[in-house]
């Protein structure tokens, strides 16, 4: 132990949850998706993005917005009073596809974990949460997209995602 958690298997310190609860993205709370974007694009720990250069890139800037209307959703993880995680899945049409695009009818996942809760389950409850509300509305898969060497994708495929033939390096895919 190191004062409130322990060391993590990247180094961080994970400090407990305590009183964590998932619920529903708030409106007020959207600009978390330009957070959490920006983290999973600079995943390695190294500035590969400045905020800037994700809401200026488009293959990035879509992931910011949650538009409910074509279905996409997000859920926030808070632990004592602040936020510690968050997923969200959206349906980016062929128009538009996302880096793990399968098909119009499939919602692409993404989910981050703020630094010093990693390493506590907390992705994994998430995945399940976002994977659970989607197939509640009605979706019979979910996809994602992962970088080669990027240790989420044990994680997922842990939670029964698989890669997908034919389509881009790092597509995963999971039924509902």
């Amino acid at each position: 132990m190191i004062g409130d958690g322990e060391v993590g298997h990247d180094g961080e310190v994970i400090r407990p949850l305590r009183d964590e609860v998932i619920r529903p993205l708030r409106d007020d709370e959207l600009p978390l998706l330009a957070d959490a974007t920006l983290m999973n694009v600079n995943w390695t720990g190294e500035p590969r993005f400045t905020a800037a250069e994700v809401a200026a890139e488009p293959t990035l800037a879509h992931y910011t917005v949650l538009d409910r209307g074509r279905g996409d959703e997000a859920l926030v993880a808070v632990a004592g009073g602040e936020t510690v995680g968050l997923v969200w899945y959206l349906f980016l049409g062929g128009d538009d596809p996302g880096f793990g695009h399968v098909a119009d009818d499939v919602p692409e996942l993404s989910v981050c974990v703020w630094p010093g809760h990693r390493g506590a389950g907390l992705g994994e409850r998430l995945v399940e949460a976002a994977c659970a509300h989607a197939a509640g509305r009605g979706a019979r898969r979910m996809s994602l997209s992962v970088e080669a060497g990027n240790p989420a994708r044990r994680l997922y495929t842990r939670l029964g995602f698989a890669g997908v033939p034919g389509a881009a390096e790092g597509t995963m895919v999971r039924g509902l």
